[in-house]
């Protein structure tokens, strides 16, 4: 007689049933609310949000979660005219990079709005091949509803999209539909992620961003896009976690008016920049930050490849 258990193991074949699984790129022109619907979708702040046009500059991936679903979304910087620095142009690569890597590409443009950069984004789009799904964001803004009708309607002669799906990103509003139309694109694959994970960035890399974040917020129409958050040390002390970062400028006149008189500006970012992390983290952190300039930096290879822009 077989001494074997005849009782069949099914724990593998859970593990290993087969998911809707695969990556989508979140791609449109600046400041159309790709990071905002990024964080409305996994749940959490993994993308930086700020009123300025180009914030989002590196490629920052969020996994979703579902049953029978596993969508990789991948944040892009947005797609720009005028590439008249080195650091607009790696932002473009990253861009354009995450449309030749995705599944199916998601189509980020703002309700009642078309500009030359959305027609850019969409010629980019067409040269992919990928199956495109166009998300109408902001619709909460549109008054009355029924505006937003012949919009879609010159949208659709735009290109053939798989579907549209008006949404609010800033509300989390028909969210559900966007994800569902994704899904139907996506190949039946074991998962790609464990069921645990949220991003493939690093706590180094959001505590830099989230310092970045409350800079431009400050700083609002006082400094040019010539500013970068390093890491240089995280390590634990007295129960805290003690962060030095370094704040790039690339001129000497810059300085001071990131610090601000007495140095209340720079405090003040610390300040906001700590609080959101300790409760990120949920333990006290405590950051030094130094304000250093990097003559055009922006323009220099090697420090966008230090700054994990290149």
């Amino acid at each position: 007689m077989n001494s074997e258990s005849t009782t069949p193991d099914t724990s593998a074949e859970i593990v290993a049933a087969p998911l809707h699984c695969g990556f989508a790129a979140l791609v449109g022109r600046p400041n159309v609310g790709k990071s905002t619907l990024l964080n409305a979708l996994i749940g959490e702040k993994l993308s930086i949000v700020t009123p300025r046009p180009q914030t989002t500059r590196h490629r920052v991936l969020g996994i979703y979660h579902r049953e029978g679903v596993q969508i990789a979304f991948v944040d892009t910087p947005g797609l720009h005219q005028g590439e008249h620095r080195a650091l607009n142009r790696a932002m473009n690569r990253t861009a354009a990079g995450a449309l030749q890597d995705a599944d199916v590409v998601v189509f980020v443009v703002e309700a009642l709005k078309w500009t030359a950069e959305d027609e850019l984004v969409l010629e980019r789009i067409k040269r992919s091949e990928r199956p495109v799904i166009a998300a109408v964001n902001k619709v909460d803004r549109v008054h009355p509803k029924d505006r937003l009708l012949p919009y879609l309607a010159n949208l659709s002669g735009r290109h053939t999209f798989i579907d549209m799906v008006p949404i609010s990103a800033q509300k989390s509003d028909n969210l559900t539909p966007l994800v569902d139309a994704i899904s139907r694109q996506l190949p039946q694959s074991a998962a790609l992620f464990p069921t645990e994970q949220l991003t493939d960035k690093s706590l180094s890399f959001r505590i830099g961003e989230t310092i970045r974040e409350k800079l431009t917020l400050e700083l609002n129409q006082e400094l040019p896009y010539g500013i970068a958050v390093e890491i240089e040390q995280m390590k634990d002390e007295d129960g805290q976690l003690v962060v030095q970062a370094s704040i790039w400028v690339d001129r000497e006149g810059q300085k001071p008016i990131v610090i601000g008189a007495k140095g209340e500006r720079l405090k003040r970012v610390g300040k906001s920049a700590r609080l959101e992390l300790n409760a990120l983290l949920k333990r006290r952190l405590h950051l030094e930050l130094w304000v250093k300039v990097r003559e055009d930096w922006a323009d220099n290879a090697r420090a966008l490849q230090q700054l994990g822009l290149e």
